[in-house]
């Protein structure tokens, strides 16, 4: 796994004049305009619009004002609410585009794709290479901005009929919403009335019988009033078809007669093919959109401009489109509630490291040419970075982003099979995807490739239906690799779309092999005939004592168990490989998946050494991932509508099988980076019954080194954050956790007995949260350790609050963590609060020797506690010698550790010293480390010479060893 507007295809439905309330699924994807309405001014202008290639005109008129036309005080209110009633339908938020705060209006991220104009020779040439999709957008006439769509042509000519095509998730919804809004707020003078139209609302239709003012009546109740008009209109009346491959368009005379009465009943189909012939209403302007597959329905005598829309060719039209998305203010609360938010410094760190990849790395730049992958690439920094909705994952962006792209698209409206496009995607790329996730190659031949799209081609039908997908979507999937050493191959064009189709290609049982083809056909061949045969055997067996026939008639029976138990073997083989997968150790650096998709969008240190040299290995840990979140009955449901269903008992008897396989291999001892990999595939998965019974064995949490992010606490909070079983040790040292980290995590480190928080950068403020932790009746923490932390006096106040009324806790940290004189001096006047702590540890925090000996006083005064560290403070000669003779009294109490010797013999806690030392001899001031190790060597010579037993002078000169070489590592000298 390496890397990662659509502008979505229009849903219009009946009653626009009623402001209908929309669901979410029927909303189409990326609406690029969001214009509430305040007051009683709906239309006034947007606060930000921005636009690559200018405005749809040149000019506003102020509104209300509409030409000479509609001049009548009732048709101006009938267009003014049909304005309105536009603006409404047009300005609703898909659900996928609420993740990105509750300020986000699609107004000001919009970005224009460039639209090439084209001839009709090009459209007649056909496409014989897959590799010529990108390169065909750069040739031929110059680009053409929307006002410029009905100039004239280069002959002079008018232009009435404008045909807009491109391939999916290049942007022929979003220029359909584009002109539409524009004319809601006056910005396309050049037409009084417009008039939208979904070929998809038209085929619900059937041949059921309307006219075209019957069409426009029943969705826009408003211009019933202005119909007598709308033929006096002339070319000020624009028509706007989108989606016209929806429609089985027939333009002979033969099969579609002529009409020019708008009010005559008939066909929706032949009502359009009269409009576009221009022999009803023959002035109107018309703008269509298609698919490429579909323009030669429309015969080219009948066209007098034809668009190809290209996307974002170029690259600086991708950074203005991310740095407009990027830069929405999220919601700042994450799923967990914790307030979590991205700060404006990180999301310009985050844009610039997009855009240093985009100029360096020519792979995501050729992805990102698709608008819908730039999209996909902000939806997926969003997950990554910033507070993720309730229920969010991965796979569900993968998911909701092909719905988007393909929800209701049929391969072919005239075919009689009506297959669904992204069914059609799954059995095609989906093979691909997989035998390169199985052979371990992200690059693709064209051999490759046509191996895959041309298996199993039998018929005139399939061969059609396939340069049907050739033409529309196959660019929306593959690219050609311009990565060096690898020209002349293709790549999936964003890497992790290979293991989504590869995982789907497997949950839809599309792979088979020959052997359970077969078995399948007898299986349904048995199960035809068995009954009947079955009945005839009986009645056989009675009238005649042949031994011979029960025999087969159990034969019968067997054969769909023998074919169920080959299915199942065949599930536990693919579950086998997949957890196989998940567990690779040896993936490049290890790092855990979620940081390998970071890498590679922002091009920082990952699993890659540079982008355009891939390792020899590829990695495919999505893979596993996609599995299990595609099972989730989220997941299952939105494929259903893409016409890819997953049974239930298939996905049941595919859970079980991987739960067996993750049941043995997950049992191990796992590094920390494929421990969150595990977790991260159960989050994906969203069953918490199947992630507890096959986490139920978990007792050792080891995150250490893990850059928690507030996705990945979300991550290990919704999966562990549910459990009963306790934890024997959570450590989390070095994640750079903060207080937001620490309160979603909170139902996990309730049941921790050992937690581990050191060299995590925890303030003050974190404290808060470690106090309501310890003050929580659930609590069952033992040892605490939040060493090398920045808490100071102040947070330290808030941790004795907290251990004051704990009742668990008995072995705490506080290494290292700048307590300095005031915080040591609150430790020992508030220490006799908890009855229950045996060991403290408060080593190198910058204290005197007054409070050293106040605080070693109070430990010796306490109930229960046994040991107190207090080396590497700020002690002179006399305070540890005075520490050393309160430590060795013999009147009970706490002993008190403040250097490697006690009187003239080495301290028994000489190695767990200088263990420390070596742990952190990495984050440690070493000047400051240096010093300390100087005196305490001191005092192992003063102890040595002090001394005339010889075992207790060689244990010191061993000790003094140990402490020479940790100074020559330090760079300091022994001496």
């Amino acid at each position: 796994m390496r890397w990662g507007c659509h502008l979505p295809r229009t849903s219009w439905g009946s009653g626009l004049g009623r402001t209908p309330q929309l669901p979410d699924e029927h909303i189409s994807f990326l609406i690029q305009w969001s214009w509430p309405f305040k007051g009683v001014h709906p239309l006034r202008p947007p606060r930000a619009f921005i636009r690559h290639h200018g405005n749809s005109a040149d000019s506003a008129p102020p509104p209300g004002r509409h030409g000479q036309l509609f001049r009548s005080i009732s048709a101006t209110e009938a267009i003014q609410r049909h304005r309105r009633n536009l603006t409404e339908w047009f300005s609703r938020l898909p659900r996928e585009e609420r993740q990105f705060g509750p300020t986000f209006a699609l107004d000001t991220v919009h970005v224009d794709p460039v639209i090439r104009e084209s001839t009709p020779d090009e459209l007649l040439r056909p496409s014989t290479e897959l590799a010529t999709g990108h390169q065909q957008t750069q040739a031929g006439l110059p680009p053409l901005a929307l006002s410029q769509l009905f100039d004239p042509d280069a002959c002079g000519r008018r232009v009435q009929t404008v045909v807009l095509y491109g391939t999916v998730g290049t942007g022929k919804s979003t220029l359909v919403r584009k002109m539409v809004l524009d004319w809601c707020y006056g910005r396309l003078p050049a037409f009084e009335l417009l008039i939208p139209f979904s070929c998809e609302d038209l085929s619900s239709l059937g041949s059921t019988p309307a006219s075209l003012c019957q069409l426009v009546t029943q969705r826009y109740t408003p211009l019933k009033e202005v119909l007598p008009l709308m033929t006096a209109a002339g070319s000020r009346l624009l028509f706007v078809l989108h989606g016209l491959e929806r429609l089985n368009l027939d333009f002979r005379l033969a099969g579609t007669g002529l009409c020019s009465d708008p009010e005559e009943p008939g066909p929706p189909a032949a009502i359009i093919v009269n409009l576009l012939r221009k022999y009803m209403l023959p002035e109107a302007s018309i703008l269509v959109t298609t698919r490429p597959s579909t323009i030669s329905r429309i015969p080219s005598k009948y066209v007098g401009r034809y668009g190809e829309i290209c996307g974002f060719s170029d690259t600086n039209l991708q950074k203005l489109y991310f740095q407009l998305r990027l830069n929405q203010p999220d919601c700042g609360y994450g799923a967990g509630g914790a307030s979590v938010s991205v700060t404006p410094a990180q999301r310009d760190n985050l844009i610039q490291m997009l855009s240093r990849n985009l100029e360096g790395h020519h792979q995501i730049a050729a992805a990102c040419f698709l608008p819908s992958y730039c999209w996909l690439v902000c939806a997926t920094l969003h997950f990554l970075h910033a507070p993720t909705p309730a229920g969010q994952t991965l796979t569900s962006i993968y998911t909701s982003f092909l719905r988007l792209n393909f929800s209701g698209e049929t391969l072919d409206s005239t075919h009689t099979s009506n297959l669904s496009l992204m069914s059609y995607a799954a059995r095609t790329m989906g093979k691909l995807a997989y035998e390169g996730v199985s052979s371990r190659k992200t690059y693709f031949s064209e051999e490759d490739v046509r191996g895959c799209l041309e298996a199993g081609i039998k018929t005139e039908e399939e061969f059609q239906l396939l340069q049907i997908f050739r033409r529309d979507a196959l660019r929306f999937f593959l690219a050609p690799c311009v990565e060096p050493g690898h020209l002349g191959t293709f790549v999936f064009t964003v890497p992790a779309m290979q293991e989504y189709l590869a995982a789907l290609y497997i949950v839809l049982g599309l792979r088979k092999t020959a052997l359970q083809r077969v078995g399948k056909e007898v299986v349904e061949f048995v199960g035809r005939v068995g009954e009947d045969v079955s009945l005839v055997l009986g009645i056989v067996a009675k009238l005649l004592p042949l031994r011979i026939l029960p025999l087969l008639f159990n034969l019968l029976k067997v054969v769909p168990r023998v074919f169920g138990r080959m299915v199942s073997k065949s599930r536990e083989a693919v579950a086998q490989a997949m957890v196989l997968e998940m567990f690779r150790e040896e993936d490049y650096y290890n790092d855990d998946v979620l940081d390998q998709m970071g890498a590679s969008i922002l091009g920082v240190e990952g699993p890659r050494r540079h982008p355009d040299e891939p390792s020899e290995d590829e990695v495919f840990e999505l893979f596993p991932m996609f599995m299990g979140g595609l099972l989730s009955a989220h997941n299952r449901a939105v494929l259903a509508q893409l016409g890819c269903p997953i049974k239930n008992l298939d996905a049941l008897e595919n859970a079980q099988a991987i739960k067996k396989k993750l049941g043995k291999l997950g049992r191990q001892v796992l590094p920390p980076s494929e421990l969150l990999d595990h977790l991260f595939f159960h989050y994906e998965f969203q069953n918490q019954r199947f992630s507890a019974e096959v986490l139920g064995s978990l007792r050792q949490l080891n995150l250490a080194g893990v850059r928690m992010t507030p996705l990945k606490c979300t991550v290990v909070a919704s999966v562990l954050g549910s459990g009963r079983h306790p934890l024997d040790e959570v450590n989390l040292a070095s994640c750079q956790l903060d207080p937001a980290g620490l309160h979603t995590l909170m139902p996990v480190l309730l049941r921790a007995r050992k937690l581990g928080l050191q060299l995590n950068n925890l303030g003050p403020e974190a404290c808060r949260d470690l106090r309501d932790l310890l003050l929580n009746d659930q609590c069952q923490i033992t040892t605490l350790r939040l060493s090398n932390n920045p808490l100071t006096a102040a947070g330290v106040g808030l941790l004795m609050d907290g251990l004051a009324g704990n009742t668990s806790v008995t072995h705490l940290s506080l290494l290292h963590t700048d307590l300095g004189d005031e915080g040591l001096e609150l430790l020992a006047s508030q220490l006799d609060r908890n009855k229950q702590l045996q060991e403290l540890n408060v080593a190198y925090n910058g204290a005197g020797d007054t409070v050293a000996l106040a605080l070693a006083k109070a430990a010796r005064e306490h109930p229960s506690l046994e040991l107190l560290h207090l080396y590497f403070n700020e002690l002179s000669s006399e305070g540890r010698q005075v520490l050393r003779d309160l430590g060795g009294s013999g009147e009970g109490g706490a002993r008190v550790v403040a250097s490697l010797t006690e009187g003239t013999a080495v301290s028994e806690y000489w190695s767990m010293i200088l263990s420390e030392v070596q742990r952190n001899v990495n984050s440690w001031d070493p000047l400051r480390v240096q010093r300390h190790l100087k005196l305490l060597l001191r005092d192992l010579e003063d102890s040595r010479g002090a001394t005339l037993n010889p075992w207790r002078k060689a244990q010191l000169l061993r000790v003094e060893g140990e402490v020479k070489t940790l100074l020559e590592q330090l760079g300091g000298s022994g001496h």
